[in-house]
């Protein structure tokens, strides 16, 4: 496929060493209206009465179960979990009350697989030193003003795990990104400590194989973006946001891919697939 990568030296070792860099401008003006525009037109056909699926990274409740696990495959929808009234109703429009549509976006939709399959994307990757990329999943996230959840300190590993890890998660700011609006933040260096727990798809649901470890708030940096950056993101990485307590909305636009050159994927995993994804390129 004759793929170059697009990191420089610098940017590589960056992120080998705090586990995390920023590219500015990844994505054009062009391609953010695009993507946000298309998120306006999926969202108008979606009638919310079909699903009252919360998302959660505290607890994926029983409810939404088999909602999480089809959308795997699908474009599904995730309210937050302040969206709705002691009643169930919605306290506001559904534009205001979706926490993040995911995780086929990058499949399903032209737009957003436009993006996803660019080759600016597949040249990050083998900067990165992939052989066989596959993305897993993809997440359209709105961080609503007010009423965008918190999301607690975690590593993508944990969620979708190979043998080795190779789970990169890769942040698109659709919107600036700020300490105000709930950014990202992470602490440096942390991946280097390994994979403290997995999140497993039982019989019984999804859980966490071991409890929630505490950390100090000190540690955390937050990462400040404008619209168009990329934050690339290391598998143990631990990193989290805030609740967005401003007026302003957070969008983002989230993939996370795996290799599938001598790689594993575990079969405990939350994600099951019916057809295996297709890679981006095999070098």
């Amino acid at each position: 496929m004759g793929i170059v990568g697009n990191l420089a030296p610098q940017q590589r070792q960056s992120f080998d060493s705090q586990g995390f860099i920023v590219i500015e401008s990844f994505a054009s003006t062009q391609e953010i209206e695009a993507m946000r525009k298309r998120m306006d037109e999926l969202l108008q056909d979606f009638d919310p009465t079909t699903t009252a699926s919360i998302f959660s990274t505290k607890n994926q409740l029983k409810l939404t179960n088999e909602y999480f696990y089809e959308s795997a495959e699908k474009i599904s929808f995730f309210f937050e979990e302040k969206a709705f009234d002691d009643n169930g109703n919605l306290k506001q429009s559904k534009e205001l009350s979706i926490n993040k549509v995911g995780h086929a976006l990058h499949e399903i939709d032209q737009v957003f697989k436009e993006f996803s399959c660019s080759e600016k994307v597949s040249s990050l990757l083998f900067s990165l030193g992939y052989k066989r990329p596959v993305i897993m999943q993809s997440m359209y996230i709105f961080k609503q003003p007010g009423i965008g959840g918190e999301v607690t300190p975690h590593q993508d590993n944990a969620f979708l795990y190979t043998e080795p890890k190779t789970c990169t998660g890769l942040w698109l700011a659709l919107e600036d990104a700020t300490v105000v609006n709930g950014c990202l933040w992470a602490i440096p260096e942390s991946q280097k400590n390994g994979l403290v727990r997995r999140f497993i798809r039982g019989e019984d649901g999804v859980f966490f194989d071991r409890p929630s470890q505490s950390y100090d708030q000190k540690d955390f940096v937050p990462i400040e973006v404008k619209a168009g950056s990329l934050v690339v993101i290391h598998g143990d990485l631990i990193h989290q946001s805030f609740e967005n307590q401003s007026s302003n909305s957070r969008h983002a636009y989230s993939l996370h891919v795996i290799d599938t050159d001598g790689c594993k994927w575990a079969e405990d995993n939350w994600i099951r697939r019916k057809v295996e994804p297709e890679p981006l390129y095999t070098s």
